[in-house]
């Protein structure tokens, strides 16, 4: 490849994938490369004018790339050779692109921040109209290396929101989790809506963005209802949520199948508590209800008597009536009027009579509401009581007790290692006690060994130091008894009986050495000269 042929070659053999003619100027160069024009000249024009393009910033640098660039395979240890097979000149116009995205890319990244920028056009992707196609359950025609696809999943996606001690409008903490069941709507506004807001995303991040939105929901309609709607009622309380959530996730272009409360739960107990008032509750109804029924058993009885009494009254009534019948005929117009004074009278009194009854009724049915009303104004009295003995008296003395067991705790952990801290010294003091009585012994038989040596090598020398060294021994120990006696007197009669004593004292004295030390002084020359002597 000659220098000539960056130059040489039609500009418009760029856009021909057929291999490039001979060398015009040099009819030696075979080269067949399409990189040569499509990127070496761009290089080289490039850099003579990079200086000017710096001095006159803001510039700019455009390169015609392509999208065939992805099919790019550059091989540098033939570079500039042309590419084997068929589709030889369309790959080697492929590196050609490619190199020019890469220059591209390099030049920008240089002159960043001088004012120059770079860049690297594909021509085919500024044709055409830019209207977007959206293709579900069917298919479509895709140009390679020029249609750009992509795929978003249509599948439902279960989703599990979870909200951990939210306070309700009563301030208690609840947990809340559910289950819901999403999808992309496939309607033609919403589903560019979505490709819009999810495309180029994993299904993964879908339901991440769906997730917080209910959370978020779900935590907001917490906060505004009570823990007996939210407990008692939870298709109400997920209805409410879908409705309120729907429109949001809607403008995502996702649909909310359904939505369902899976466990309501607190870690204070209230909705324990809650189950006890409400059994309390039915207890009480119950009782009021057996109540009730007696009552309505004790009436019923009451109608079967008047009733009987009533047939008694009309049998006695048609007797009196066959009297009056009788009377009357005596005399109809006084007896019609006692009779008719009578009956009114006796209606007056009836009535009286009903109109009392319906007022003792409704002063007993305002009793037992104002009862209810006090039992129930009781129980929630007994429940407040039994939370502020908790938050008073059970939670404190449960801290002060689990305070005082970690500190006995900690005094045992104590005493534990001071007990074997002191046994380790008992331990080592022994082990030094020991070592010290052991070396004592060591030095009292290699001194006993060294004086049977030198009492071998020396003989009477050496025993006669031995006696010299034990004489002030032997003589504290004779002396011992004399040494409370404050005067001695020797009395001798005419016989001079004082020397005789003396010589027997003497005559003692190897015996008494001989029993101490083991030493036999009668051996010696000079005390055989001695006891000779006073023998």
């Amino acid at each position: 490849m000659c220098d000539s042929c960056i130059w040489t070659w039609p500009a418009c053999a760029r856009y021909a994938p057929s291999p490039a003619p001979s060398c015009v100027k040099n009819p030696t160069c075979t080269s067949s490369s399409t990189t040569p024009v499509n990127h070496l000249g761009h290089f080289l024009l490039t850099e003579l004018l990079l200086e000017r393009l710096r001095s006159c910033a803001p510039s700019r640098v455009v390169i015609v790339a392509s999208s065939a660039h992805r099919a790019a395979r550059l091989r540098l240890h033939t570079l500039g050779s042309p590419a084997p097979g068929p589709l030889g000149p369309f790959q080697d116009y492929c590196d050609s692109k490619l190199a020019n995205v890469l220059h591209a890319r390099e030049l920008a990244a240089r002159l960043r921040g001088t004012g120059v920028a770079c860049y690297a056009a594909h021509p085919g992707g500024c044709c055409g109209s830019d209207v977007k196609q959206y293709v579900y359950g069917g298919w479509a025609w895709a140009w390679w290396c020029i249609t750009d696809t992509q795929r978003i999943s249509l599948e439902i996606m279960t989703l599990q929101p979870r909200c951990e001690d939210v306070e309700t409008a009563e301030g208690v903490a609840l947990t809340v989790t559910g289950v819901a069941q999403v999808k992309i709507m496939t309607e033609k506004e919403l589903l560019a809506v979505a490709c819009e807001q999810f495309l180029g995303k994993n299904v993964q991040d879908v339901k991440n963005v769906v997730l917080q939105t209910l959370e978020g929901h779900l935590r907001s309609i917490l906060g505004t209802l009570t823990v007996e709607q939210i407990y008692q009622d939870r298709d109400q309380f997920a209805k409410l949520v879908r409705e309120v959530a729907a429109p949001d996730v809607g403008r995502m272009g996702i649909e909310i199948l359904s939505f369902t409360i899976k466990d309501v739960y607190d870690k204070v107990d209230y909705l324990s508590s809650l189950g006890k008032t409400q059994t309390a509750a039915v207890r009480r109804d119950a009782d009021i209800g057996v109540a009730e029924a007696e009552r309505d058993a004790g009436i019923r009885e009451a109608q079967c008597k008047k009733e009987m009494l009533d047939v008694k009254f009309m049998a006695d009534t048609k007797i009196a009536e066959s009297r009056r019948a009788f009377e009357l005929q005596k005399a109809a117009f006084s007896e019609e009027v006692n009779i008719k004074t009578a009956e009114a009278q006796l209606a007056y009194e009836l009535q009286s009579a009903r109109e009392q009854q319906k007022i003792r009724q409704e002063e007993i049915e305002i009793e037992v509401v104002q009862r209810k009303k006090q039992i129930d104004v009781e129980e929630k009295e007994i429940i407040r009581m039994e939370k502020e003995l908790i938050a008073t008296v059970k939670r404190p003395a449960e801290a002060e007790a689990y305070r005082i067991q970690q500190i006995a705790e900690g005094e045992k952990v104590k005493q534990v290692l001071l007990a074997q801290a002191e046994a380790e010294k008992i331990r080592k003091i022994g082990e030094a006690e020991a070592f010290v009585i052991e070396a004592i012994g060591m030095a009292e038989a290699e001194r006993m060994k060294l004086k049977a040596e030198a009492l071998q090598q020396y003989g009477e020398a050496a025993q006669l130091a031995l006696v010299l060294d034990a004489l002030p021994e032997i003589a504290a120990k004779v002396a011992a008894p004399l040494s409370k006696v404050d005067e001695i007197v020797i009395l001798s009669g005419e016989n001079n009986s004082t020397m005789s004593e003396v010589n027997r004292l003497l005559a003692e004295i190897p015996a008494s050495v001989r029993a101490l030390t083991g030493v036999d002084l009668t051996k010696i020359p000079l005390i055989q000269k001695a006891t000779g002597a006073q023998a």
